[in-house]
C-alpha cells in the first residue's frame, strides 16, 4: 500500500505513515477518503492536481510481489480497459506508483450504489433489478471478451443521477500467475476459475439490494462466500420479511443464483441477465422470453410436420382420397399440422369479422371443413420438415416430450365427461403443452436446463432428503416467466379466444381443485387431470403407483372420477385409431434404425385395480357432440 515515505511497497492496505497520521498522497494524486476495501482490493477518492478533477483510483490490496507481476498486472488491466461498452466505466489511466498498480476513473461518472444506499437504504425490486441487469450485461460483455472481475462489492457499481450503472474494477484483483506458466494460459486459467463467482457475486448483489441489509450481516461478498455452502455452513435465501413484496419469478431467479449446490447455480452474466431481464419484460408486458419466442415463431414456425404420411400425401395430392373422419384422425396424429389447422381456421374468422356459434373451432373435423382440402395441403406444405431446426439430440428429446403429449391426450379423451367431442378434449389437452412444445423446439437449451433444475441435487448430511424446483419454479429461473403464460402468448396470436386462453392453463399442482361450474372449468380440469397422470407416470417404479393415487384423489370429487376408471384409461390402447406417431419416420422406417432416443415413460402402467364387472360408465365413454367449437357457459 503506498504511504507518504514510499520507503515499502509490501505494506498491506488501509496503513498509515510511521508517524501514525493518515496517508494523504499517492503519487501526484491527492488521497481524500477510502470509499471501499475488502480483502481483495480497495477503491481510493483522489484529486488529481494535473486534470484538476476528482478521481477513483482502484488497486490491489497487496501490490505484486516482483516487478514481472506487476508488469503481468498492468498489461492485464490495460487490456481490460481498452474494452468498450455501454456498463463498463471507462478508465482513464492505468499505471503505476512506486511498484502500486491502480486504475484511474472519472469520478463524474457517478457515486457507488454503496454510497446510493448510504441515501437510500429502500429500493424498489423492479428499479433494483434493473441496476443488476445493466452491470450483468456488462460483465457479461466482459467475460467474452476474456476478461474476470474477482471482487465485485457494492462499490464496485457505479449510477448516475439518469439510472445509468456502470461496473468498474476490472482487472483490479488478479491473482499472480504461477511460476513458469505462460501469461496467455493464466489469463485463460484465471477467468475461467473467476467467471464464475462473478456471477455469484452478481446473485449475492441482488439479495442485498431485495433485502435492504448486508447478506449474513457480511459487508465484504467474499467473506459472504467463504460462509456459503459448499465451503461453508450458511444458506443464502430471499427471506419472506422483505421490505417491498417479491414476485414469485423474482423469488425464483435470486434464490437460484445462491443455490446452495453450485451446479444449480447460473453458470454464466448472460443466461442470469436473460432470466431477470426475462421476467422485467413479462411484468412491464414487453420484450423477454416471450417476445423472442413469438419473433421465432413467426420466422420458422411453431413446429416441424413429423409424420411421413402426410408429408407423402400432401405430396402426391393423395388428401383426396380420403374419407373426412379419416383424414381428421390422420392429421391428428400430427401436433405440428393440427396446431395449423386450428391457427388458420381461427384468424381467419377473426380476420373476416366472423364468429364461431360456440367460440373458438377445436373440432379438425369442422376445421378441414372450413379450409377445405387446398387449405390442409397448403398448411401441410408451410411447415418444416422434421427435424426443422434440432440436432439430433434435440430431436430426441423433442420426440420424447409428443409422445407424452399424444399419451396425455389420449388418457382425456377416455376419461372425458359425457358430451363432449373427443377430437376437442383431446386439443384442449394439447394444448395445455403448447409452450412446453414450443420452448423444446424453438429454446431446446433453455428446455434442458428447466429439466436440470427440475431434478433433486445431492442430498447432504442437512438434506438427506433434497427436492428438485417444481416446473414453475424452474421455468421462472431460466426464462423469468412460466410456460403456462409462453402458450397463452401465442394462443393468443391465434385468436382462440379467452375462453380457449383460459382452458389450456393448466391446474397448479399446489393449487386445490375446488369445483367446476362450467363446461370450460369442467373441460380445463379434466385436461389437467390427464397431464397430471403422465407426469405421475414418469415417477420412480416404486413411487408410480402412489403417485396416480394421489393425483386422482385431488380430482375425484370434482369430477367424480374414482381409480378404476383411471386405471382402465391408464391401459395402453390395444389398437388406437390415433396411435403416436414416430417424428420423421413411418413404422417400418423406425423399426429399420432410428437414432437412440431419450427414455420415455409415458407408456408406463400402474399395476390395475380389479377390473370392474361393469361396463364402463357411459360419461366415460366416446360420443360425438355438437360442432366442435369451445362450449360456451351453460351449454
Amino acid at each position: 500500500m503506498p504511504n507518504e515515505d514510499s520507503s515499502s511497497s509490501q505494506t498491506r492496505a488501509g496503513s498509515t505513515a510511521p508517524s501514525g497520521a493518515p496517508m494523504r498522497r499517492f503519487g501526484r494524486f491527492e488521497l481524500k477518503a477510502l470509499l471501499s476495501k475488502t480483502a481483495r482490493s480497495m477503491m481510493w477518492l483522489a484529486f488529481d492536481p494535473r486534470a484538476s478533477q476528482d478521481m477513483l483510483l482502484c488497486m490491489p490490496r497487496t501490490a505484486p510481489a516482483d516487478p514481472q507481476a506487476l508488469a503481468d498486472w498492468i498489461r492485464r488491466a490495460g487490456v481490460g480497459a481498452r474494452i468498450q461498452h455501454p456498463n463498463l466505466a471507462h478508465a482513464v489511466e492505468v499505471s503505476q506508483v512506486e511498484r502500486w498498480p491502480f486504475i484511474a476513473y472519472d469520478r463524474a461518472l457517478g457515486e457507488t450504489l454503496e454510497e446510493r444506499l448510504a441515501r437510500d437504504r429502500v429500493v424498489l425490486p423492479m428499479e433494483w433489478s434493473g441496476w443488476i441487469c445493466q452491470a450483468l450485461d456488462g460483465l457479461a460483455f466482459a467475460h467474452e471478451s476474456g476478461h474476470a472481475h474477482r471482487d465485485i462489492q457494492l462499490s464496485s457499481l457505479l449510477i448516475d443521477g439518469a439510472g445509468h450503472v456502470r461496473l468498474l474494477g476490472l482487472e483490479v484483483a488478479q491473482e499472480p500467475a504461477l511460476a513458469g506458466e505462460d501469461f496467455n494460459t493464466a489469463t485463460r486459467r484465471v477467468v475461467r476459475e473467476a467467471a464464475e463467482e462473478d456471477v455469484l457475486r452478481m446473485g449475492l448483489l441482488l439479495h442485498r439490494g431485495l433485502t435492504a441489509r448486508p447478506v449474513l450481516e457480511q459487508n465484504d461478498l467474499q467473506q459472504v462466500i467463504q460462509l456459503m455452502q459448499p465451503k461453508g455452513q450458511e444458506l443464502v435465501r430471499l427471506g419472506w420479511e422483505t421490505p417491498h413484496p417479491i414476485a414469485e419469478p423474482l423469488r425464483a431467479i435470486a434464490n437460484r443464483s445462491t443455490d446452495r449446490q453450485a451446479r444449480q447455480r447460473y453458470h454464466s452474466a448472460r443466461s442470469f441477465l436473460r432470466a431477470l431481464e426475462g421476467w422485467r419484460s413479462a411484468a412491464n408486458d414487453q420484450g423477454g422470453a416471450i417476445a423472442l419466442l413469438l419473433d421465432r415463431v413467426q420466422r420458422y414456425g411453431h413446429l416441424p410436420i413429423s409424420s411421413t404420411r402426410l408429408q407423402r400425401a400432401v405430396q402426391s395430392s393423395g388428401l383426396e382420397n380420403q374419407h373426412a373422419s379419416a383424414l381428421s384422425t390422420l392429421v391428428l396424429q400430427d401436433v405440428a399440422l393440427s396446431l395449423e389447422l386450428l391457427r388458420r381456421v381461427n384468424n381467419a374468422l377473426k380476420q373476416e369479422g366472423l364468429e364461431s356459434g360456440g367460440g373458438a373451432v377445436l373440432n379438425m373435423q369442422r376445421a378441414i371443413a372450413m379450409l377445405g382440402l387446398n387449405g390442409v395441403q397448403a398448411a401441410a406444405r408451410s411447415l418444416k420438415i422434421w427435424p426443422g431446426t434440432l440436432n439430433e439430440q434435440q430431436a430426441g428429446w423433442m420426440q420424447t416430450l409428443m409422445k407424452r403429449v399424444h399419451r396425455a391426450g389420449q388418457i382425456a379423451q377416455a376419461l372425458r365427461p359425457a358430451g363432449y367431442d373427443a377430437e376437442v378434449v383431446y386439443l384442449i389437452t394439447t394444448l395445455q403443452n403448447l409452450g412446453r412444445l414450443l420452448l423444446q423446439y424453438h429454446f431446446p437449451e433453455d428446455a434442458q436446463q428447466i429439466r436440470q433444475l427440475m431434478q433433486p441435487p445431492e442430498p447432504t448430511v442437512d438434506a438427506p432428503h433434497p427436492a428438485g424446483m417444481s416446473e414453475q419454479a424452474a421455468a421462472y429461473a431460466v426464462l423469468g416467466c412460466d410456460l403456462e403464460s409462453i402458450g397463452a402468448a401465442v394462443a393468443r396470436q391465434w385468436s382462440l379466444g379467452e375462453e380457449l386462453l383460459h382452458m389450456i392453463r393448466r391446474q397448479g399442482s399446489d393449487a386445490p381443485v375446488r369445483s367446476a361450474g362450467t363446461d370450460a372449468e369442467l373441460l380445463r380440469l379434466s385436461c389437467s387431470l390427464a397431464n397430471e397422470l403422465v407426469e405421475a407416470l414418469l415417477l420412480p417404479e416404486e413411487r408410480r403407483k402412489a403417485g396416480v393415487e394421489l393425483v386422482t384423489r385431488r380430482y375425484a370429487r370434482v369430477l367424480g372420477i374414482g381409480l378404476r376408471e383411471v386405471y382402465l384409461a391408464l391401459q395402453p390402447p390395444s389398437a388406437a385409431p390415433t396411435a403416436a406417431p414416430t417424428a420423421g419416420a413411418s413404422t417400418s422406417e423406425a423399426e429399420a434404425g432410428r437414432p437412440a432416443e431419450p427414455a420415455d415413460a409415458s407408456a408406463a402402467t400402474v399395476a390395475p385395480a380389479p377390473a370392474p364387472a361393469v361396463p364402463i360408465p357411459s360419461r366415460l365413454r366416446a360420443r360425438a357432440a355438437g360442432d366442435g367449437s369451445v362450449p360456451e357457459r351453460g351449454n
